[in-house]
């Protein structure tokens, strides 16, 4: 009899315990929240980064040895100093060696041009009188083309002792010299850059070279300047596959009008490869994998029911949900990381 009880009390407690553990899972729900599956629009970004550089550039550097002389600049009444406006033509340096230009010798070249000038208009005219040979013509013509190459050269070689802009644009290198203290030849005297227009040098994978596009828009931004964003385009396609990278080389160019970027600043680029309308569009933070297959969860009655996705396009916070999912589903948006098929949830706002 008391073995009966025995048994009898023990069936009664372990159903008692089943009880509570199905009363107890039946209960609990998973708080989710949900938002219903629209359509929308997608763009797929192609994000890199990189250095930025100016278009023109130019480093002057001392062809002969002369005594340094720095300019002023007409438009500040004081020296050139780094980070000043030049314009093209502007004499920012002079160095002086009298004795180069003494042997540079532009006043006696000037003179033997007009002496030669003279002389073979002079045999021009007797050899149409009949007072000149055809030879003596030829003579005088290649002595007045030999004095007009030696004054040309006299000037090169002047020109040499003063250094000017060649283009419109900014000082961005002055190495210091003492005014008057002898400058060596191959000594750098000054840099000037003109970024108005800059470039910047990509590299795309193998899997892109259908979808990347000469005259493709460009976003540009620099981490220092987060609320500027520059336009640019893609300028140049090299049609070559790297063998060791997998890559192919491409080249930017991006305006830069109001001096926003500098050149060596290091942007971010963002390349806008194609875009959708009227496609389905969720998170990409809600997209979850298992092995091969994406997953999201999406409302069934009280449960969530585990639905495998076919994806598209995509840039860095979307993505194109292709097949999986259908207009007025409702998406489980918050609360989906722990779910599982036809685990029992509540739906809170």
């Amino acid at each position: 009899m008391r073995t009966i009880i025995s048994i009898l009390l023990v069936l009664f407690v372990i159903t008692s315990c089943q009880n509570s553990t199905v009363d107890f899972n039946t209960d609990v729900a998973v708080p989710v929240s949900v938002q219903e599956v629209k359509t929308g629009s997608i763009q797929q970004i192609y994000q890199t980064t990189g250095v930025v550089n100016a278009t023109n550039e130019w480093l002057a550097t001392a062809e002969m040895a002369g005594d340094y002389e720095l300019q002023t600049n007409s438009r500040t009444g004081k020296y050139f100093k780094m980070g000043d406006l030049v314009k093209k033509g502007d004499l920012v340096i002079k160095l002086n060696n009298r004795e180069y230009e003494n042997n540079a010798n532009i006043d006696g070249a000037k003179l033997d041009l007009e002496i030669s000038e003279m002389e073979y208009k002079k045999l021009q005219a007797l050899y149409e009188k009949g007072g000149a040979t055809a030879r003596e013509l030829v003579t005088g013509e290649k002595t007045l083309v030999s004095a007009r190459q030696a004054y040309e050269n006299a000037q090169i070689n002047l020109n040499k002792m003063y250094i000017r802009a060649p283009f419109d644009g900014v000082i961005t290198k002055l190495p210091f010299y003492s005014k008057g203290i002898e400058v060596a030849v191959s000594s750098e005297l000054l840099g000037i850059m003109d970024y108005k227009e800059m470039v910047m040098d990509l590299s795309f994978t193998e899997n892109m070279l259908p979808v990347v596009k000469v005259g493709q828009k460009v976003s540009l931004m620099n981490y220092a300047l987060a609320n500027d964003t520059l336009r640019g385009r893609i300028s140049e396609l090299s049609p070559v596959i790297e063998e060791e990278t997998r890559t192919f080389a491409g080249r930017l160019v991006v305006e830069n009008k109001a001096n926003v970027l500098r050149p060596g600043m290091f942007v971010k680029c963002e390349i806008q490869l194609e875009s959708k309308d009227s496609t389905i569009v969720i998170s990409k933070d809600l997209l979850q994998s298992e092995g091969n297959r994406k997953i999201v969860y999406v409302t069934e009655r009280d449960n969530a029911r585990r639905r495998t996705v076919t994806t598209g396009l995509e840039n860095s916070k979307e993505v194109e949900i292709v097949d999986g999912l259908k207009v007025g589903d409702r998406l489980i948006v918050k609360g989906y990381e722990t779910l599982r098929d036809r685990t029992k949830i509540k739906v809170i706002k």
